[in-house]
């Protein structure tokens, strides 16, 4: 139901509120949970200890003072309380000065020790009016958790009877879950701790269901292809390949190389997954896959989710492919009408053994004479249905998928199931990782002095920002205004632009120019996160650091580390936030992608890195990869279980929630 209904009795106001949160319908509202509870725990004032959380009731008897610091307030007043004065400052709230002498008052705060409170919040409800335990919405500037909280309450107290349960009765019954509607209920408005923890159970038991279901009903689209025609290459051609590249393969590639190969050669269609960190070497195992493909009398498809990293794949494909007599060509919306209609059609008739490209590879008009392998690079980039799509423009297609977002073994296998992964642990030798510095401003002057040395040494330097232009609801560094304050203080040097709305050739332009050193100084948005492979390029500035994942920051800084040279990182944030610096010190204290994408995974959830963008895959709201093992296990076997028998009527109602966001998943674009 759409929040305008007039049903829900909403205003104006409190829509606007709600879709500045991104939420658009009831369904939003009711799974918009509290990201945190404030349990109220009344103690004797003996009791209180220093820092402690504390909640009491007092009495003014002292009025308050207002202290003005810019757009920033602190008000002061007394409150009498267990027998004693206490000296309360709250920040923030200027309105609080028109508390009265003798008004009785209700405070949460902080105790700061010598009679000290710095309070959170206030009001003037009894203490026995107030909820044992309290939600917390994560919110926006100008949003209040009592809007949240009414518009949550609103909602629920309208559509509680429509609420429908779509876990089957007999895995309610077997692991003891709630109603649905009831634990909507509980998990926005709890008597007790106990009532949350029985409502995230059932509630992560449902996304992970719903998941693993939408999982399997893709995969069981596939099963025309359940068996294909092996693939036969000469492994000695593909020894000769790999001995005149200009290094050694690691164990983990030759091992992952031997992995893919012997799928190949299998009856059974490849669904294999390569992950491994940045920079470990997963090109070349696809590429000598690619080869072998070739070998077998088949074309292979490098799909990238970037037209930067399509055309280093390109670049990488030819080098190691040389006087092969291999054809590989790119495919990418920058591509010129006259070329990309020569490309579609010497694809068609078998001219081109490899095809390069981005999202332009899926599209309708891209066929190919006979499709044997299709590898995809940064997987966790395409949708499920988008891999499936391109997977069948061919008969009986291999699918390798490639990933710079490692995550072990065990968790890899419960998260994806029956594809196969192999692991590349072993790092190339001679490869250094970067030092990596967090400061603890949104500023490098602290470390101007060594910035200007890299650059003086003939050195180039990567300039992250988080926006492209100012934005006054995006308070963060943009790249055009950081440029032009960067190009005032090196005027000795070339400062460049890049980012996504420039155009192909815009944006192939600066990429040369900065390869060719005619750029000393590059300010990207992320664009640059894969693909770019400088050699020259030696250090990196990353402004707002903490509105960045840790993956997509360890991804950033493996650009600067892409020779012998001793690559440098500084994470600027002027967030003082200490769970925000504890996570980016991560990045300072290890390089070991494994370790940093566990703590992201942990830390903020699983995001795209399951590959489901744009499929209509549930997301996970509540449920955590990392912790909730026991849950995914279980889902997992439950969810193969309903869709072999989906013709269980009492399976219909998970089937068709997950149908039903299949059937709407959106689109594509290059």
């Amino acid at each position: 139901m759409k929040l305008e209904d007039r049903s829900l009795r909403l205003t104006p106001k409190r829509i606007e509120a709600l879709h500045r949160l991104g939420i658009n319908d009831t369904d939003g509202v009711l799974s918009y949970y509290p990201f945190r509870y404030d349990i109220m725990n009344v103690r004797p004032f003996e009791e209180w200890k220093e820092k402690d959380k504390v909640f009491f009731e007092g009495e003014i008897v002292k009025t308050a003072r207002t202290w003005r610091h810019g757009r920033k307030s602190s008000t002061v007043f007394e409150a009498e309380a267990y027998d004693r004065v206490l000296k309360i400052t709250i920040y923030n709230r200027p309105w609080a000065s028109n508390l009265t002498m003798n008004q009785r008052i209700f405070i949460q705060g902080i105790y700061m020790g010598k009679n000290r409170v710095t309070a959170v919040s206030y009001d003037t409800k009894p203490i026995a009016e107030h909820a044992a335990v309290t939600p917390v919405y994560s919110v926006k500037e100008g949003i209040r958790q009592q809007t949240v909280r009414a518009c949550v309450e609103r909602v629920y107290e309208t559509v509680q009877n429509e609420i429908r349960d779509i876990i089957p009765e007999e895995f309610i019954r077997r692991y003891r879950l709630l109603r649905k509607a009831d634990a909507l209920r509980r998990i926005h408005f709890p008597s007790n701790p106990s009532d949350i923890e029985k409502a995230a159970r059932t509630l992560k038991y449902e996304e992970f269901l719903r998941f693993f279901t939408a999982v399997q009903l893709l995969k069981n689209s596939d099963a025309d292809s359940l068996i294909k025609e092996a693939k036969h290459f000469d492994g000695n051609m593909i020894l000769q390949a790999a001995a005149k590249l200009p290094y050694k393969l690691t164990k983990g590639q030759a091992d992952a190389l031997n992995d893919v190969l012997r799928d190949m050669s299998s009856p059974k269609p490849m669904y294999r997954l390569v992950q491994g960190d940045v920079g470990c070497g997963k090109t070349v195992v696809a590429a000598l896959a690619l080869y072998a493909d070739y070998l077998s009398g088949f074309q292979g498809a490098l799909l990238a989710p970037t037209e930067i990293l399509a055309r280093q794949h390109l670049i990488s494909l030819r080098e190691t492919l040389s006087d092969t007599g291999v054809r590989i060509e790119l495919l990418c919306s920058g591509i010129p009408a006259a070329e990309r209609k020569t490309i579609l059609e010497d694809t068609s008739s078998g001219k081109i053994d490899i095809l390069v490209g981005t999202h332009s590879l899926i599209q309708d008009d891209v066929t190919f004479k006979k499709l044997g392998l299709v590898a995809a690079d940064e997987q966790q980039r395409f949708g499920v249905e988008q891999r499936r799509k391109l997977r069948a423009k061919g008969v009986q297609t291999d699918f390798l998928l490639m990933s710079a977002t490692p995550i072990p073994r065990t968790l890899a296998s419960a998260l994806f199931g029956d594809m196969d992964v192999s692991t590349i642990e072993t790092m190339p030798s001679g490869r250094r990782p970067p030092v990596t510095a967090l400061i603890r401003e949104n500023s490098f002057r602290s470390v101007l002095s060594d910035v200007r040395k890299l650059l003086d040494h003939g050195r180039q330097l990567y300039v992250i920002c988080a926006a492209v232009d100012q934005n006054e609801e995006y308070h963060a560094r943009n790249v055009y205004d950081t440029a032009n304050a960067l190009q005032v203080l090196f005027s000795d040097l070339k400062v460049g632009v890049l980012h996504g709305r420039m155009t192909s050739a815009e944006k192939q332009s600066v990429m040369e120019a900065f390869a060719a050193d005619e750029i000393q100084v590059l300010v990207s948005t992320t664009v640059v996160e894969v693909g770019m492979n400088v050699v020259n390029a030696t250090g990196m500035i990353v402004y707002d650091a903490d509105r960045f994942g840790l993956s997509q920051l360890h991804q950033l800084r493996g650009r600067v580390q892409r020779g012998s040279e001793q690559g440098y990182c500084w994470l600027l944030t002027g967030s003082d936030d200490p769970k925000t610096l504890e996570r980016l010190e991560v990045l300072v204290k290890t390089n070991d992608g494994f370790v940093i994408s566990y703590e992201d995974l942990r830390l903020r959830g699983p995001g795209d890195i399951l590959g489901t963008r744009q499929s209509g895959v549930p997301d996970f709201i509540l449920g955590n990869v990392t912790e909730d093992t026991n849950v995914i296990n279980t889902s997992r076997k439950d969810a193969e279980w309903i869709v072999s028998h989906r013709d269980n009527p009492d399976y219909a109602a998970v089937i068709d929630s997950v149908n039903a966001g299949l059937d709407g998943a959106s689109g594509y674009r290059d």
